[in-house]
């Protein structure tokens, strides 16, 4: 294993395939507007301006275009790459291109081609157990609220159906209606249920069972069950006002209808069974579903978050007229009321504990990072109820915004019971969020209630003293909230860069140079010799060395490792950079913490390494039809100075890899780190002295299959040689 293995040496492609001639050539054409067979540099700086105006249409401090230093910056990075020549022959040019080092764009299709091969490749079982570990808990859960919606339903539909009394008095629209009411049954206790944050929580201590019921800030489960319950409303109410009240309201049919209500009942005209008290309570009811319905769709929610809000208060009256609308038991008993009465005492708890927190605000700073981020912090009671922790969630209220509106936000840290919370501004509410911040980004004092915390994302992450995360979008945030209270904590414990040095707004005591040169390069997937791709070089050279030192210390009995050494692979999917910059000011304080942290090391021992190992990748996977930016694309990215070492296309200090990840290479190469970790710490190697990797996963299902079936077979491999490294997926669902 590479001595403190640079987050850049996971990303080294093997399959790295360059700029076809078509591709250069193409280029070369959108460059040369006049068609003169020169390149002129003006033609080079104006298309860079052009392309990354596209790119990053909203330049930031860390982008190069700042106004104060765009000029100077820019044509400094084109002359580096160019030459001093102020103008170059198409082939001269050519070999220039050719020597940045640029992979094809052909590449990412080849890549994910290979994902499907890699799938195809494997066998039945294999590829049923590889899909099973993704998808089964999920396919389990739906087909248990499938499976009781249709057998409630049936139930109900036999017993009406077969029964002759029933349809001798109402015809076919009591076995309508009473078949939509069976299925109603177990659909509105999960819709219900489904609201309940503590339950959800409270389930999610145990990670088989949050496998199979976790709807933690997902709203798509929610937003299932609320339109089946509505259609088989709308479809119970049609079988009774266009069937049962019209068979049972016919003079012929009265006979009949005392036998299954009562003597006393009949006659019974039409607009009786309106005025019943199950006519007028499942018609408000339904009535007020459909308000809620209207009051739910986007158009309304971006026009007043506040309605939508207050919209849902709706469901209150809802439950309660859907309880006494089977209490007259004209056909049978209030079944309703008994599927409704536990989760709805779970809901109106929670409300009721709400409300009250409403009145109980906290203080509360608020301040600027960046042009998308906030950062509220607050200090939580040692006496509070639940212990916060990092990756959890909050409803946090402002009542100078709005008494009623609560918004959830994840915790990205809580040491000292000091909470922090990163919050992209890109809503009507979250802007007024900003508004009440200094722009000078100073900390401004606000009052904030919070409600939680809930979910417990990653619960057995800490099982673990080596992980591998992987993750996609924006869905990932509680990984990064763990993963910057480890740093925070290992800050305190083993000193760190300053507050100021972390929040985004300096640099940490240490060379810049040495940042740099570790953090700089992102075009990792390519090995030729080129200026664009120097850093590639210097990490091939820089693992070599450190594995051959690895082999010579194979038989030394110190170890360069601390007892609590933990390491962590941190790898983002994100479609595009937009989905990076508003998440850069955390991820770089854990860069800094960690560069810093590295270089104390290095100080005291060149062969150690640092208590909290974090290797953080992001594979930015968005394709460009333009073969020009995806040029630019991969220029721009490589552009860091010692003053904004921050990639000016997402803001991270650590590299963006531009492509899918190869994850089937990223683990073996892990294992192979893992054998050596073994090695030089002093362990046995042995299948009865085991080593856990805690492999957690959030993402599409088929990357899920392929970690499935690599964590198997590494673990399989671990077995057969002898070294006890064992892989475990956890699959994580965070909405």
């Amino acid at each position: 294993m590479s001595r403190r293995a640079s987050t850049q040496s996971t990303l080294i492609n093997e399959r790295f395939t360059p700029l076809t001639e078509d591709e250069i050539n193409a280029f070369i054409d959108d460059l040369d507007h006049n068609n003169d067979g020169k390149i002129q540099y003006s033609e080079v700086e104006a298309k860079l301006d052009q392309v990354n105006d596209e790119l990053t249409p909203d330049p930031t401090a860390h982008n190069i275009n700042h106004p104060s230093k765009e000029d100077v910056q820019r044509h400094a990075f084109l002359r580096s790459i160019l030459g001093d020549a102020d103008a170059l022959s198409r082939d001269e040019f050519a070999a220039r291109v050719r020597g940045w080092g640029i992979p094809s764009m052909k590449q990412d299709q080849e890549e994910q081609d290979a994902e499907r091969d890699y799938i195809r490749r494997l066998g039945t079982w294999r590829r049923f157990r590889s899909w099973w570990a993704v998808r089964g808990p999920e396919v389990v859960f739906i087909g248990l609220v499938i499976g009781s919606m249709i057998g409630f339903g049936l139930w109900q539909c036999l017993k009406y159906g077969l029964e002759t009394r029933y349809t001798a008095a109402f015809g076919w629209g009591v076995v309508m209606a009473k078949t939509c009411a069976g299925a109603l049954y177990p659909t509105l206790f999960f819709l219900i249920l489904s609201m309940s944050r503590n339950f959800s929580t409270f389930l999610r201590r145990w990670y088989l069972v949050s496998r199979f019921i976790n709807w933690d800030l997902s709203q798509s489960f929610h937003i299932k069950m609320s339109l089946a319950a509505i259609a088989l409303a709308t479809l119970h109410a049609i079988g009774h006002l266009s069937g049962s009240f019209v068979f049972g309201s016919k003079p012929n049919r009265q006979d009949a209808v005392a036998v299954v209500l009562s003597p006393d009942l009949v006659p019974r005209p039409y607009i009786e069974y309106i005025r019943s008290l199950p006519g007028f309570t499942g018609l408000t009811a339904l009535g007020l579903f459909y308000l809620i319905l209207l009051l739910s769709i986007p158009p309304v929610r971006r026009w007043n978050y506040e309605v939508f809000q207050l919209g849902h208060l709706l469901m209150y009256p809802i439950i309660g007229l859907l309880m006494a609308h089977g209490t007259a038991k004209l056909l049978q008993g209030p079944m309703l009321g008994y599927f409704l009465a536990f989760p709805t005492l779970l809901v109106v708890v929670e409300r009721i504990t709400r409300v009250f927190i409403g009145f109980r605000h906290i203080e509360a700073t608020i301040q600027i990072l960046d042009s998308e981020t906030v950062q509220i912090a607050a200090s939580i009671s040692p006496f509070t109820a639940q212990r916060y922790r990092p990756g959890q969630y909050v409803f946090m209220q402002v009542p100078s915004i709005s008494f009623f509106q609560w918004h959830p936000f994840t915790v990205s840290t809580c040491v000292n019971n000091q909470l922090h919370l990163h919050i992209k501004t890109d809503g009507n509410w979250t802007q007024k969020l900003r508004d009440l911040a200094s722009e000078d980004r100073e900390a401004v004092s606000i009052k904030i209630g919070l409600d939680g915390p809930f979910g417990a994302p990653a619960e057995r992450f800490y099982d673990y003293s080596h992980t591998v995360l992987v993750g996609s979008g924006i869905g990932v945030t509680p990984f990064s909230g763990i993963l910057a209270d480890l740093q925070a904590g290992d800050d305190l414990l083993h000193g760190g860069p300053s507050s100021r040095e972390k929040g985004g707004h300096g640099a940490p005591d240490v060379d810049t140079t040495r940042v740099n040169s570790t953090s700089s390069g992102t075009n990792a997937n390519n090995e030729k010799p080129s200026a664009a791709n120097s850093l590639t070089r210097a990490l091939s050279r820089t693992l070599s060395r450190r594995r051959s030192r690895s082999r010579s210390r194979r038989n030394s009995t110190s170890s360069p490792f601390p007892e609590d050494y933990r390491r962590i692979d941190f790898h983002w999917m994100v479609r595009d950079k937009n989905h990076l910059t508003w998440f850069s000011n955390l991820l770089n304080a854990i860069s800094r913490s960690q560069e810093w942290h590295r270089a104390h090391t290095r100080d005291s021992d060149s062969n150690a390494f640092p208590h909290l190992d974090i290797r953080l990748q992001t594979h930015v996977t968005a394709k460009r039809k333009s073969i020009t930016t995806h040029v630019y694309r991969w220029l721009l990215e490589l552009h860091r100075t010692d003053e904004h070492p921050e990639s000016p296309l997402t803001g991270l200090i650590n590299p963006s890899h531009y492509g899918r990840p190869d994850f089937v290479k990223i683990l073996d190469r892990h294992y192979e780190d893992m054998v050596e970790y073994r090695t030089l710490a002093g362990g046995t190697n042995s299948s009865s002295d085991r080593l856990k990797v805690g492999v957690f996963f959030c993402g599409a299902p088929m990357i899920g299959e392929i970690l499935a079936d690599r964590c198997r077979e590494l673990t399989k491999r671990g077995a057969e040689e002898g070294t006890g490294i064992q892989y475990h997926l956890m699959i994580e669902v965070f909405g």
